[in-house]
């Protein structure tokens, strides 16, 4: 046992056992442990020499085992769990780096330490599904802020929620969900609605705003932002479950659902107004798409979309029907202009019964996309 201990160690040990002495043979040790260079018969040794030190009186014998360990993935489980569940100077370092504990072994820390301990758990370099779950459930603000931050940890689109749920109003928490490199679209959509609550008391206070004018950008800023979520190749999955997300948070308003149109979005329109008009999705289809005169008005009505909207509704079907993405770059922003466009040339015919009421609001509904040319073709059509 040349390799860790010098006859000049022991024999100072015999002589003066004190703690300092035995931290320096403890870190002397734990050190050609986690070489890995050991004889089994020389690592046998070691293990028992450090199981027996794990245990020691002094604190500072046993901090600088596991200071000396916490990056050694050959380490005993049995020495790695007795420091996980050592005083917090032992536990930290193991409970932050070690790879030897089980999910088992974290999850058995969480439900039973103090929050050093769960902290250093939710700082992991990975952090599992199950081991996320324990730590959203101690609700504890500093425990879940380090996991959120904590881009290696994965968090299940359940546990998202609850700590929306907790934490939905605290704006450190928030602010790392919005960074975070992958999240659910549900929990985006949440953190939207939040985000904008914040806007709209930012708004009030900053620019002394009419309650109505800053809900009306507010809402702007948030249909967008939801639109967004939805890249060009989300399933039919996706659209379904953003839909009725909306429709539960009762945010699925004639406004987004017009907005979705204009934007390209067929998909997210006749999902909608299947769900509104509590019919399948291909009734839906049938009937809003419909040459006729008569299956779009008869799904407004049963989704309950007042009725001084439903030219709205019409022109937005009859241009999206005409016209088509041409496949180049920017093809979004151009089948949007042309959609305005076309939109705006029916409100010039007055047999299209968009009365002057309706142009406007659909005109603020969507002079927030950005469309070039858009306020002279207002101007033109009014």
């Amino acid at each position: 046992m040349t390799q860790m201990l010098t006859q000049a160690d022991v024999q100072r040990l015999l002589e003066d056992p004190s703690s300092e002495h035995r931290r320096e043979a403890a870190k002397k040790i734990s050190s050609a442990y986690s070489t890995g260079a050991l004889t089994p018969e020389e690592r046998q040794i070691a293990e028992d020499i450090l199981g027996v030190m794990a245990r020691d009186v002094e604190m500072n014998v046993r901090a600088a085992l596991a200071e000396n360990l916490k990056n050694y993935s050959g380490l005993s489980h049995d020495i790695a769990v007795t420091l996980a569940g050592d005083v917090d100077a032992v536990a930290l370092p193991i409970l932050r780096f070690s790879d030897v504990l089980t999910e088992d072994d974290l999850i058995g820390i969480v439900r039973s330490e103090g929050t050093a301990k769960q902290t250093a758990v939710a700082a992991r370099s990975t952090v599992g599904e199950r081991v996320s779950e324990a730590l959203v459930e101690t609700k504890k603000t500093e425990v879940v802020a380090t996991l959120v931050a904590n881009e290696g940890a994965e968090i299940s689109e359940k546990s998202y929620g609850e700590v929306l749920d907790e934490f939905g109003d605290n704006e450190k928490i928030n602010s790392s969900l919005v960074h975070r490199h992958s999240v659910p679209v549900s929990v985006v959509e949440r953190l939207v609605h939040l985000v904008s609550e914040k806007l709209q008391t930012e708004l009030m206070e900053r620019h002394d705003l009419p309650d109505g004018v800053a809900l009306d950008l507010i809402i702007q800023s948030r249909e967008r932002a939801t639109l967004g979520l939805l890249s060009s190749n989300a399933t039919i999955m996706d659209v379904t479950q953003l839909v009725n997300q909306l429709h539960e948070a009762g945010r699925l308003t004639p406004s987004i659902i017009v907005r979705a149109i204009c934007m390209g979005d067929t998909e997210f329109f006749d999902v909608a107004l299947s769900v509104l008009a509590r019919i399948p999705l291909g009734a839906a289809r049938a009937l809003v798409h419909d040459a006729g005169s008569l299956g779009l008005p008869a799904v407004l009505d049963r989704a309950d979309v007042p009725q001084d909207l439903f030219p709205v509704f019409d022109a937005a079907v009859s241009a999206a029907n005409e016209t088509e993405y041409d496949g180049g770059s920017h093809d979004r922003e151009r089948f949007s202009r042309r959609m305005l466009e076309r939109i705006l040339t029916c409100m010039e015919d007055p047999s299209s019964g968009l009365g002057e009421g309706n142009a406007e609001y659909l005109l603020k509904r969507f002079s927030g996309l950005d469309v070039p040319g858009m306020t002279e073709a207002w101007q033109v059509a009014s």
